[in-house]
């Protein structure tokens, strides 16, 4: 055909046959539009395989580095980002309850102390602890935290306010 797509195969005498291949064919040209979009593809085109359509490699763009959206790999992020925000939450609370209380509603804990208490509950303490300070739950000296060199570092977690707890809510 002129438009470059193919034209549906009939195998004479058996049309579940016919019907087969042309599913095939189907699925090949939907996977060779969909490569033609990805970037780490060699058929690559930034244009999209449409001269009027870009399909948008600007960094400006707000679809730039996320998956396509209803994509299995979109819903496998929406799940993890849920399950690190109870993991940051889990661990609010733990500070809250094992941590030493100040009178301006800060909680303090050396990280020693509540790394010996997380690590029975996941062995990922440093990268919730970072999760948390991104959003401004807590706060502690320096940009990262190493188990023995580090130990004695406080740890301050900031006053739950309204804002937060719906913050928290969105984590």
């Amino acid at each position: 055909m002129a438009d470059g797509s193919k034209q549906p195969i009939h195998i004479h005498g058996n049309d579940r046959l016919s019907d087969r291949v042309n599913l095939f064919q189907q699925q090949a040209a939907k996977h060779e539009k969909a490569q033609k979009s990805n970037p780490f593809s060699s058929k690559f085109d930034p244009k999209g395989g449409d001269s009027n359509t870009s399909i948008g490699l600007s960094k400006d763009d707000p679809r730039y580095g996320r998956p396509p959206e209803g994509s299995k790999t979109e819903m496998r992020g929406l799940k993890a980002n849920s399950h690190i925000s109870k993991e940051v939450l889990e661990l609010c609370t733990l500070i809250r309850t094992y941590g030493e209380s100040r009178p301006d509603g800060r909680t303090l804990i050396s990280f020693g102390e509540l790394f010996q208490m997380y690590t029975v509950i996941s062995n990922k303490v440093v990268g919730i602890l970072l999760r948390a300070r991104k959003h401004g739950l807590l706060t502690f000296d320096g940009e990262m935290l190493y188990q023995r060199r580090d130990e004695g570092k406080v740890i301050t977690l900031f006053p739950k306010k309204e804002e937060d707890e719906e913050e928290e809510e969105d984590l």
